[in-house]
């Protein structure tokens, strides 16, 4: 991890820049006060950002906000989010997401859309129901005894997502109603060994069976859903917001009951079922403007039907500032655990963090503020999908690729740094540590947002 280090370091110096720089070009001119943004300002990001499961990020990202006459800041008006970036291992985000308080004068409906499309060419892939799929390290790793491949456990994932989700207050309370719609496509193959090795001579791989493949073989997974799939979602809920801002509240409660729906009114011919997600979050000032702390509980699982295995990784919530929110492990659930290990039909998870706002200035205009953040994220499945092994070949050594351990806890520690521009533009460095080796050893993620 020793590079990678040494390169943030100098990620975090053109992160600050550009935050300024982009904060201060459309920064309203007449602001008076610093501690009150108004009109519309941006952020802004080149290629800037590492993920331990995507790799180094090249592109661009702009996120402009607009804070009207200011009477509502910190938070804002509207705020509209572009991306276009590419990864060194393979993932590219093409991303329009638009939120706005109010549709209208009129109507004060909260709207927000998201536009995406989403490439992965090393898609994460470690079986189903946590640990009792195993993980074998020294599968991917090319000095170990039981090499098979870097890419064992990948595969190639094309994602096109839409929604378009709406809510309004509920007069005289803090209760929110939500409803909208959503749509995720899918496009699925096994890892292409033969494109990842042209023009890389001096790094090929040789075209072996993936676990993907293996479930596929198997019939784990199904040729229907190893090809990918339309979904179409109806989804409504209620919320409970309390909280003082949205960015990094210091008190407050943000509580949500969801409900997911995929009817076959919607052409949803192979896949049929609802989801229910519920999470709980709240904020408690420890020191007053400097010292918070964060706690997120959650819920998620399938209550009719059957969901194929391809939605099973999306963590639904009300709202995310983040590009595309799964796993659980990796870099928006559980940091430090490989992305996606823990894949099950019902999970819950949890997540802790204390954060301190330990440096505040004003530099060109814009109000500026460093916080320092220490976390706790565990997960677990606690209902599986349901395995048919009786379908795998008698020859099969099943104790490289199943457990019969009970299902546990998969925890990790760790901690962040954040860079916050006018209280909204915030761009995370987060490190974690996995607990258990199961899970992997840790991850270093650079990107926006605190998670929660």
């Amino acid at each position: 991890m020793a590079s990678i280090h040494s390169t943030s370091k100098h990620l975090l110096v053109t992160i600050f820049i550009c935050m300024v720089i982009g904060g201060q070009i459309l920064a309203q001119d007449d602001t008076t006060d610093a501690e009150v943004k108004t009109g519309w300002t941006f952020g802004a990001l080149p290629a800037v950002a590492y993920d331990t499961d995507r790799g180094f990020k090249y592109g661009g990202l702009v996120n402009f906000f607009n804070y009207g006459d200011g009477s509502t800041y910190p938070d804002y008006l509207q705020s509209i989010y572009l991306e276009w970036s590419r990864t060194t291992k393979g993932s590219g985000i093409n991303q329009l997401l638009f939120d706005t308080e109010r549709l209208t004068s009129q109507m004060p409906i909260q709207l927000t859309v998201d536009l995406s499309y989403f490439t992965e060419k090393s898609m994460d892939f470690y079986g189903f129901n946590g640990y009792e799929s195993v993980y074998k390290p020294g599968f991917e790793n090319e000095d170990a005894d039981n090499y098979i491949s870097r890419m064992f456990y990948r595969y190639e994932r094309n994602l096109f997502h839409f929604s378009a989700i709406f809510q309004n207050e509920i007069p005289n309370s803090n209760f929110k109603w939500l409803a909208g719609i959503e749509n995720f496509t899918h496009r699925l193959e096994d890892f292409d060994f033969e494109r990842y090795n042209e023009g890389n001579e001096d790094n090929r791989l040789a075209d072996t069976i993936t676990l993907f493949e293996l479930y596929e073989d198997w019939g784990l997974i199904s040729q229907e859903e190893a090809d990918g799939g339309m979904v179409n979602y109806l989804k409504a809920g209620m919320i409970y917001d309390t909280r003082d801002q949205r960015a990094n509240p210091m008190k407050g409660m943000w509580s949500e009951v969801l409900l997911s729906a995929a009817p076959g009114f919607l052409w949803n011919n192979e896949n049929q079922y609802l989801k229910l997600s519920c999470i709980h979050r709240q904020y408690f000032t420890l020191i007053p403007k400097d010292l918070n702390l964060a706690i997120r509980l959650g819920y998620q699982g399938t209550v009719l039907g059957e969901a194929p295995f391809y939605m099973q990784s999306y963590l639904m919530t009300s709202f995310t500032e983040s590009v595309n929110v799964e796993g659980l492990g990796g870099q928006k659930s559980l940091r430090g655990i490989m992305r996606n290990r823990i894949l099950g039909d019902d999970f819950a998870y949890s997540n802790i963090e204390l954060r301190w706002k330990f440096w505040r200035f004003n530099l060109f205009n814009q109000n500026i503020y460093i916080a320092l953040s220490g976390f706790w994220d565990n997960g677990m499945v606690v209902d599986p999908i349901a395995l048919d092994k009786g379908k795998i070949p008698q020859h099969i050594n099943m104790d490289r690729y199943f457990s019969d351990e009970d299902e546990g806890i998969h925890s990790a520690i760790g901690t962040g740094l954040h860079f916050a521009l006018n209280n909204n533009f915030i761009v995370a460095v987060d490190y974690g540590q996995a607990l258990d080796e199961r899970d992997g050893t840790d991850g270093l993620y650079i990107g926006l947002n605190f998670l929660y």
